[in-house]
């Protein structure tokens, strides 16, 4: 039996959401690291400064890296995109109410234009 069975939808969903999080903050992490090791090897002089920065960079990734492993169950989580019935209900609400001015519309304008050929 798989761990990720036993737990709940609501858990599964925020494992799903924190591991997207971290998952950007690695890409982002290494996308930094990266330009930051361009520069380094275009410009040799600021290499110095720019030593300390990719190590923090460095272990930047690592640790969005130990949280994305850590936080792989979110992959287990269904797509489902679930509305709460108050928020149907004043979805329709709102259309019915677009509807009624439309129809209100066009009947003045229908009287509008029959009073205009008279």
């Amino acid at each position: 039996m798989n761990f990720y069975e036993n737990m709940s939808r609501k858990e599964l969903s925020k494992y799903k959401r924190k591991y997207q999080a971290f998952r950007h903050h690695a890409w982002a992490g290494l996308g930094f690291l990266s330009v930051l090791l361009a520069i380094r090897v275009i410009f040799p002089e600021p290499s110095k400064m720019l030593t300390p920065i990719i190590f923090v960079l460095i272990i930047y990734v690592f640790v969005a890296l130990i949280f994305t492993y850590k936080y792989r169950a979110g992959l287990y989580a269904k797509e489902e995109i679930v509305q709460p019935p108050v928020e149907k209900e004043k979805i329709r609400a709102d259309v019915e109410k677009k509807h009624i001015k439309l129809e209100k519309k066009k009947a003045k304008a229908e009287a509008k234009a029959r009073k205009k050929s008279k």
